[in-house]
């Protein structure tokens, strides 16, 4: 088994700053790339951003310069650090991961439950 945890949304008013974490627990050989996601309401879900195991990193234009994208490889663990937030980057923010469970497996993506993000005054 694999678990995707996410942890650290929340409410936070316009210009404020958040940092969501995710850590991947389980039945874990390694993990390739991690990424955030977010979907808000009445939208389609759209990658914000991901990093790969050696550290490069992609971005969504609407959050490029504000978030900041960086990952833990010995704790299994990726980091969304969001500033200057606005009210269009409410939303369900979901991490993701290409993970292989053993020498044996094919790498699958595994998903977060998603946590919370509220921008608003």
């Amino acid at each position: 088994q694999v678990q995707l945890v996410e942890s650290g949304g929340g409410l936070v008013q316009p210009g404020g700053s958040l940092k969501l974490s995710c850590a991947a627990s389980g039945s874990i050989f390694s993990i390739n790339a991690m990424g955030w996601y977010r979907q808000a309401p009445g939208k389609q879900r759209e990658l914000v951003a991901r990093i790969t195991f050696g550290g490069n990193t992609n971005y969504a234009d609407s959050v490029k310069g504000r978030f900041t994208i960086s990952r833990d490889n010995a704790e299994n663990t990726v980091y969304l650090q969001m500033n200057s937030l606005k009210p269009e980057d409410t939303a369900v923010y979901y991490c993701s991961a290409g993970i292989r469970r053993s020498p044996d497996f094919y790498e699958n993506t595994y998903w977060g439950q998603g946590t919370r993000v509220t921008v608003s005054s």
